[in-house]
C-alpha cells in the first residue's frame, strides 16, 4: 500500500522557518518532520511514498537525492572528484523506502494535489493519505483494518485538540458533518492519516479544490466517510510554538510518535 503525503503548501503560520524551507523540511531533532512521518508509516511496513511538491519542492528533492550523504559519513577525493559514502552513520542501516517526488503546482490546493497524483497510485484501490506536518503514535495496522471493516470509501483519523481547527460530527462511527473552524468549544478534529479508496479522487473537481471542503463534506453527507478515533498522542506543527513543543519532546527522549 502506498502513502501520499502533502508537502506543497506555503506554511505561512510557521513563517519563521518556512521563509527558507518548505514546512515538511522543518527539523525536529535534526530530522525533517517529513522524515518522522515516513518513519511512522515504515514502522508498519508502508515503505512506498508519493510526496506532492509545490513551494520550495526542490529542497525536498535535494534531501532525498542526497539522503545517504546527509545521513552518513562521506569521503571526498578532490583530486578525482569521487565520493564515498560510508554507511553506518546516523541511519545505522540502509532505508528501503521508495519515494516518488511529484510536482503538483505552486498554488494547487490539497485536493488538487491529490488528484494530480492519481496515476502514481497505479492499480491500487486503497491508499494512505496525510499531511506533511502532523505526527502521532497511531497504529497504522489497526487503522487499515478498521477501514477494511466498514467498506466505505474514506476513513479519517479523528483526534482531539483545541478549538481553532475544523470539526467533525459523528453518528456512530460515520462522519455526518465536516465543517471548518468554529470560534469556541472542543471536539473531534481531522488529524490526517486517512485511508482512502481511489474513487474519492472523483469527488475532487480540480486544482482549486481543498480536500477538507467539498470532497470531504460530500463524502460525509453520503455516509462514505468514517472516523477512526485516535485517543493517543497527536500534534501538528503549524506554528513555532508547536515546533518547539515537538522539539522538547524529542530532546526529552520520550517523543510519543517515535514508535520505530
Amino acid at each position: 500500500m502506498k502513502a501520499v503525503i502533502l508537502a506543497g503548501g506555503f506554511g505561512t503560520r510557521l513563517s519563521e522557518e518556512t521563509i527558507l524551507k518548505p514546512k515538511p523540511m522543518v527539523e525536529v531533532g535534526g530530522k525533517p518532520i517529513l522524515w518522522h512521518i515516513m518513519k511512522i508509516y515504515a514502522a508498519y511496513g508502508i515503505k512506498e511514498f508519493i510526496i506532492t511538491l509545490g513551494y520550495k519542492g526542490e529542497m525536498i528533492k535535494d534531501y532525498f537525492l542526497n539522503f545517504y550523504a546527509f545521513n552518513n559519513d562521506i569521503s571526498v577525493d578532490l583530486a578525482t572528484g569521487t565520493t564515498t559514502i560510508h554507511n553506518g552513520g546516523d541511519t545505522k542501516v540502509q532505508t528501503d523506502w521508495q519515494v516518488h517526488l511529484v510536482e503538483t503546482g505552486l498554488h494547487t490546493q490539497t485536493g488538487g494535489r491529490l488528484k494530480r497524483v492519481k496515476t502514481w497510485l497505479g492499480d491500487d484501490d486503497t491508499f494512505l493519505f496525510t499531511y506533511g506536518d502532523g505526527v502521532a503514535d497511531i497504529d497504522i495496522e489497526s487503522l487499515i483494518k478498521f477501514h477494511k471493516s466498514h467498506g466505505k470509501l474514506a476513513t479519517v483519523t479523528a483526534v482531539r485538540t483545541p478549538a481553532r481547527f475544523g470539526r467533525m460530527a459523528f453518528e456512530g462511527d460515520h462522519v455526518r458533518d465536516f465543517y471548518e473552524k468554529p470560534q469556541s468549544g472542543e471536539g473531534w478534529i481531522n488529524g490526517g492519516f486517512f485511508v482512502l479508496h481511489r474513487r474519492v479522487i472523483d469527488y475532487i473537481d480540480g486544482d482549486d479544490t481543498p480536500w477538507e471542503r467539498t470532497p470531504s463534506e460530500r463524502l460525509a453527507r453520503e455516509g462514505q466517510m468514517v472516523g477512526y478515533r485516535h485517543y493517543g498522542f497527536w500534534s501538528c506543527m503549524d506554528t513555532l510554538r508547536e515546533k518547539n513543543y515537538l522539539e522538547d519532546l524529542w530532546n526529552s527522549g520520550k517523543a510519543p510518535w517515535k514508535i520505530w
